[in-house]
């Protein structure tokens, strides 16, 4: 059985998901009620996943993230009331898995989790992920060409950082908004190619590693 923490200030909150998840036979829940009790338990490195608040009393999820990643790579969902894509953004910079805004379905949150954590079982994740000469560093938030240092924007970091996790998978337009800019971006989704065409020319000759695919999206390969 998978053990999972949830780290929620929200007593309601608590109970509906705890009663939820423990209903069913994969998953077992822990509470913790504020980031600094949160972050002990996540450091104790007894669980499978994270359920992850932002707003939260003594530690918010963000601090709680930047510290837990310094010691483990546990998987990690945010649930918050936070729908700005830029704190989406913050989030999987920081190194969370998935995003989930509130109000939120507890069938779909029950899904992702369990998604997540038979994904993750028995992986071993590296700091360091490089694909042909491209290498991206998850805890340092560096992208390096043969060695050399790339300084990018953060949109253009985490499309290649997505891209790379899901090397020579082809992701769709609309996969690449979901993750990046969220549900709730309601805009065309031409900025992907937009910020596709940009990465290219940040990453010089690398660039042609990303392959249009063309009427289905975007991979990356070596």
């Amino acid at each position: 059985m998978f053990q999972v923490l949830l780290i929620e200030d929200d007593w309601d909150i608590r109970k509906i998901i705890t009663d939820y998840f423990n209903r069913r036979d994969e998953m077992k829940v822990s509470e913790a009620a504020d980031g600094e009790y949160g972050l002990e338990l996540a450091l104790s490195g007894s669980y499978n996943l994270i359920l992850l608040d932002v707003m939260m009393p003594k530690m918010d999820g963000f601090t709680l993230l930047k510290h837990l990643r310094k010691e483990s790579d546990v998987p990690v969902i945010f649930i918050t009331a936070k729908t700005r894509e830029e704190d989406a953004l913050y989030g999987y910079t920081l190194g969370c898995d998935d995003y989930v805004t509130k109000p939120f379905s507890l069938k779909q949150l029950y899904a992702k989790s369990l998604a997540l954590l038979k994904r993750a079982e028995g992986t071993v994740i590296s700091d360091e992920v490089n694909v042909g000469s491209i290498t991206v560093n998850a805890r340092t938030l560096s992208v390096t060409v043969n060695g050399n240092p790339i300084d990018m924007p953060m949109k253009e970091y985490a499309i290649l950082k997505l891209l790379i996790d899901n090397a020579n998978a082809v992701l769709s337009r609309e996969q690449i908004l979901i993750k990046i800019w969220g549900y709730g971006y309601d805009g065309s989704d031409r900025v992907v190619d937009n910020r596709i065409k940009n990465l290219r020319k940040l990453l010089g000759p690398a660039g042609s590693q990303i392959k249009t695919v063309f009427g289905k999206g975007y991979k990356i390969g070596g």
